[in-house]
């Protein structure tokens, strides 16, 4: 196993990590609220345990990874009704968008997928065992609330004290809570939601809160405590801070051993996010990146850090990646399994090892890529893909990625004929027109390759 180290949100500390079970990882990430296309901001929190999954399996550990999609929550229900639509159908079709931006990004699918629908169940059952235990109340208004102050640990993972929340902070007040930091554990009907979205229990008809659901999907497949809990910063209060109290008040243990949170998007400065109309849907940057390209750019960043978000750090990510592409480009690798023991292996296990550092690990990769470069060595190269492999990258041949899109605009055969062209201007001598032919090329976005026995490779500008 690894001598891996995790920055734990809730110690506040980077830890050795040491899971529950030798060899095996539990892993609960929260995933999409599916009622609108996916952001940059969600590709960068899928991403981050995208990366953070594929190296636990490669420093070989068994990992059962979960992320849960909701699928019933405030939003959705008002986005159907709006649509005039069932909130199946919303959340189906948003779901499979969902699945295609990933899939093009190279996100792999996690080992488990519940949606909240499927668990309403289990979520009846942790809230009847904390209003059993006295910390879920009915109101007069019909919602079943959690008692904050009745739970000692309530604030331990966001660091906010109970004295220093102020009453209805990112809480909704309403005249059935006991205390205004109380949160909605059960929503009771209201006659003008969809039959769809009311389920029968005790408290009456009604539907689950947005904490609870993720409180129950995660203990019934990864049991009542687990090895890591992650998400998007935004998440660490409340819902994170909500989760703890739900579920360690209903089991009496610690619900997760390390608590992953990974940064937020930024656009000028700002988080990038729906309520503040800066976002930008991954289907509308894939229409003008390589999506790879936008792997590689959320790589460059560790996971915890701000990512700034703007075209010209995209373009300069397409041209370090180009970099990469470029020098495995007419050399072959060994075909001999990636070793480990190797110095720039080991460097890059090291960085991953560190709580996941990618930049230092990509970092790795340049230094390959210039020894590549310098020595055309077979070995290099086999050691150059197979590492990057494990970040997702470099799984494409590389003329497929140096001429990826422009074949499309221009016409592979359009290319072909102007190098001939060029070809039998340069051999009437006649370097005008060869430079000409040249210009245009490049004028729509292809570069000429010339070596010493003439000009058949090209790539993207």
């Amino acid at each position: 196993m690894s001598n891996l180290k995790i920055y734990n949100t809730l110690a506040r500390d980077k830890q050795t990590f040491t899971p529950m079970e030798a060899g095996k990882v539990r892993m609960y990430v929260c995933g999409i609220t599916v009622y609108d296309y996916c952001h940059v901001g969600h590709a960068r929190m899928m991403m981050a345990f995208d990366v953070i999954y594929r190296w636990l399996t490669t420093s070989g550990y068994d990992v059962q990874y979960v992320r849960n999609v909701t699928d019933i929550d405030d939003k959705i229900i008002r986005r159907a009704v709006d649509n005039n639509e069932s909130v199946r159908a919303l959340t189906s079709r948003f779901e499979r968008y969902m699945d295609e931006d990933t899939t093009a990004l190279g996100i792999l699918p996690p080992t488990d997928v519940p949606h909240a629908t499927e668990y309403v169940p289990q979520m009846l059952s942790i809230i009847e065992q904390l209003e059993a235990k006295g910390l879920a109340y009915q109101g007069e208004d019909g919602d079943v609330n959690y008692v904050v102050r009745g739970f000692d640990g309530y604030g331990k993972l966001s660091g906010k004290s109970l004295d220093d929340l102020r009453a209805g902070e990112r809480v909704d007040v309403n005249t059935g809570k006991r205390d205004p930091l109380d949160f909605v554990l059960w929503k009771a009907s209201k006659e003008s939601e969809p039959a769809e979205v009311k389920w029968q229990s005790k408290w009456g008809s009604g539907r689950p809160g947005w904490h609870i659901e993720c409180s129950a999907m995660a203990c019934a497949l990864l049991g009542e405590q687990f090895d890591i809990h992650g998400g998007g910063q935004d998440l660490q209060f409340p819902h994170h801070e909500n989760e703890i109290a739900q579920s360690e008040g209903a089991f009496g243990k610690p619900l997760a051993n390390y608590w992953v949170h990974n940064g937020f998007v930024r656009v000028d400065n700002e988080k990038m996010s729906k309520s503040l109309g800066n976002f930008f849907t991954i289907r509308d940057v894939l229409k003008k990146f390589d999506a790879e390209v936008v792997r590689f750019f959320i790589l460059r960043a560790h996971y915890r850090s701000p990512l700034n978000y703007s075209d010209v750090h995209i373009d300069d990510a397409r041209g370090a990646l180009t970099r990469l592409y470029t020098a495995l480009d007419g050399v072959e690798g060994d075909g001999a399994a990636l070793d480990w023991n190797e110095d720039h292996a080991k460097r890059f296990a090291e960085a991953m090892d560190d709580d996941f550092n990618t930049p230092v690990a990509v970092a790795v990769l340049f230094e390959l890529a210039s020894e590549v470069n310098r020595s055309k060595s077979p070995e290099a190269v086999r050691q150059l893909k197979g590492l990057a492999g494990v970040l997702g990258l470099l799984e494409r041949s590389p003329q497929a990625f140096l001429q990826a899109g422009v074949a499309d605009a221009f016409g592979e055969a359009s290319i072909a004929q102007a190098i001939e062209a060029r070809a039998a201007a340069k051999k009437a001598r006649d370097f005008a027109q060869a430079d000409k032919i040249r210009a245009d090329l490049l004028a729509a976005g292809v570069v000429l390759e010339d070596k010493p026995d003439g000009t058949t490779n090209w790539r993207r500008a």
